[in-house]
């Protein structure tokens, strides 16, 4: 059987969500596909353009915020949450292609044109949009981070808050403070 882009993406989405992104090595995904490390890198120069692949894969389908400004910025969050939520550490995965510059697409865009759509100075469009993106990611990481480690934590450990009755506050709150940015 010949070994297709396809199968390199789709077995290395299957070895994040069994394993972990620490987990996924090259040598992992080589065994899981039957060949040789050597073989993969027909397919993809490298690990750090394999994990840019997945991140594609993870995020393919999310749309531009639509409607209302307030409405679409809401609704996008909670697919991004959704999407990130679909695959083990794809927030620590999306946060770190998003640092490196190898992210496909830039996540903020949508939500800043969205928002300059509404009338907002773009400077304060892009800097609204960029934070609604670090709060989407940083509240995904901590939430798949409290499923890995829960079991770890002690008879101590701070009750859990409900991760979509929070995420949902959080976001109000910063959608509350763009609205104050608008003339």
């Amino acid at each position: 059987m010949a070994l297709n882009d396809t199968d390199v993406t789709d077995a290395a989405l299957a070895i994040l969500d069994e394993y972990g992104l620490a987990d996924l090595t090259m040598r992992r995904l080589a065994d899981s596909l039957g060949v040789r490390a050597g073989a993969l890198y027909w397919h993809v120069s490298n690990k750090q353009t394999l994990l840019a692949g997945l991140v594609t894969v993870i995020l393919d389908g999310l749309e531009e915020p639509a409607g209302p400004w307030r409405a679409g910025l809401a609704g996008w969050a909670d697919a991004l949450r959704s999407r990130l939520l679909a695959h083990r550490d794809s927030a620590d995965l999306v946060a770190t292609m998003r640092a490196i510059g190898m992210a496909a697409t830039d996540l903020a865009d949508g939500p800043a044109a969205c928002l300059t759509g509404a009338g907002l100075e773009p400077e304060r469009a892009g800097l609204g949009a960029r934070t609604l993106v670090h709060f989407v990611i940083g509240h995904v990481n901590e939430e798949q981070q409290r499923v890995q480690l829960g079991p770890l934590a002690g008879e101590d450990a701070p009750p859990v808050p409900s991760g979509a009755e929070d995420f949902r506050a959080g976001v109000g709150l910063l959608l509350d403070g763009i609205a104050a940015q608008f003339p």
